[in-house]
C-alpha cells in the first residue's frame, strides 16, 4: 500500500450571490458583478462598519464624501475651463474678421468660389483656436471630464447598493430594518413615492439652474435641456420600483449636487479659483428672481 498525500486546500472568500444575481446574464450581469461596482461595495461596508450609522445614513455619509472629494474638485476646475473658454471669445470673433478678411483677398487672387472660401475660413479658423486653447490650456474636452467620472461613479454605487440590498443575504435583513421615517425598509421601493417625487423636483430644479446661466440658448443647447427635463421625470417611476437604498442614494447625490452648483456661484469661491467674478454682486438673490420669473411666481 502506497501512503497518499493530500495538499491543503486552499480556501478563497467566496462571495455569496442569491438567486437573481445568478440569473443575471449578459452585459448587465457582467457590470453589476464588476470589480468597480465590487469597489463600491467595499467602500459602503467600511464606512458603515466604522462609522457605526445606521445604514439610511451610512449612504448618505458615503454620498456625501464620494461628491465632496471627487465630483466638487472636479466641478471646479470644469468652472475653470469654462471661464477661460469664455474669456477666449473675443478674442476669436476678432480672429474670425481678420480671417475672413485675408480669405476675402485671397479668394480675388485666385479665384476660389463661395464654397472654397468657406472651407478655407472654417479650416484656419479651427486651426487658429486650437492654438489659443493649448496656449490657456483650456481645450473644452477638459471641461466634460466631470462627466466621465461622475457618471460611472453613479453607476457603481448604484449596482453596489442594489447589489447589497438583493444579493447579499447576510446584509439584507440589517437593510431590512436600516430605513427610517417612512421608508423603514431599504430593500424594498419606496410605497409612498416620497423619495421619487424628491428625486424629480431636485433634478428639475438643477436643470432649471443651469439653463439659466446661459444667456441665449442654441437650439442644441434647448434640446438637450428638454431631453434632460425629460429624463428627469421619467426617473420618478424608475426610481419608485428599485430599492429604496439606491433611491436614497440617487436623491442624496442630486441634493448635493445642487448645493455644489449654488456654492460654485459663490463671487468667493470665484475668486479663489481665478474666475472672473459675476456680472451681479448678489447671484443667489437674482437666481431666486430668475426662478420666480421662470415659474411665474411674481408677486401681485
Amino acid at each position: 500500500m502506497l501512503a497518499l498525500r493530500c495538499r491543503p486546500v486552499l480556501r478563497l472568500p467566496v462571495r455569496v450571490l442569491s438567486a437573481p444575481a445568478r440569473l443575471q446574464s449578459g452585459w448587465s450581469g457582467s457590470v453589476s458583478q464588476s470589480a468597480p461596482v465590487h469597489l463600491a461595495e467595499d467602500y459602503l461596508l467600511h464606512l458603515h462598519e466604522l462609522s457605526g450609522l445606521p445604514w439610511w445614513l451610512s449612504i448618505a455619509a458615503a454620498t456625501v464624501t464620494a461628491r465632496t472629494l471627487v465630483t466638487l474638485p472636479l466641478a471646479a476646475y470644469q468652472l475653470v475651463i469654462l471661464a477661460r473658454v469664455k474669456r477666449l471669445q473675443q478674442e476669436v470673433r476678432q480672429l474670425a474678421d481678420r480671417l475672413r478678411y485675408e480669405v476675402t483677398l485671397r479668394a480675388r487672387d485666385v479665384g476660389w468660389t463661395e464654397r472654397q472660401c468657406r472651407v478655407q475660413f472654417q479650416k484656419n479658423l479651427r486651426r487658429l483656436v486650437s492654438r489659443l486653447y493649448v496656449r490657456d490650456n483650456c481645450h473644452p474636452f477638459k471641461a466634460s471630464l466631470l462627466v466621465w467620472v461622475q457618471l460611472p461613479l453613479w453607476v457603481s454605487l448604484s449596482l453596489a447598493l442594489r447589489n447589497l440590498s438583493l444579493d447579499r443575504p447576510a446584509l439584507r435583513s440589517d437593510l431590512a430594518v436600516g430605513g427610517a421615517l417612512w421608508f423603514p425598509d431599504l430593500t424594498t421601493p419606496d410605497s409612498t413615492w416620497i423619495i421619487p417625487v424628491c428625486l424629480g423636483l431636485t433634478n428639475l430644479l438643477i436643470i432649471e439652474i443651469l439653463a439659466l446661466q446661459r444667456n441665449e440658448a442654441s437650439r442644441v443647447q434647448r434640446l438637450v435641456t428638454n431631453a434632460a427635463r425629460g429624463f428627469s421625470v421619467l426617473m420618478v417611476p424608475v426610481a419608485a420600483t428599485v430599492p429604496a437604498s439606491m433611491a436614497l442614494y440617487w436623491w442624496i447625490s442630486s441634493l448635493v449636487g445642487l448645493c455644489q452648483n449654488l456654492l460654485l456661484r459663490s463671487p468667493s469661491v470665484g475668486r479663489m479659483l481665478g474666475v472672473t467674478a459675476p456680472d451681479s454682486a448678489s447671484p443667489y438673490r437674482d437666481l431666486l428672481a430668475a426662478l420666480r420669473h421662470s415659474f411665474f411666481w411674481r408677486k401681485p
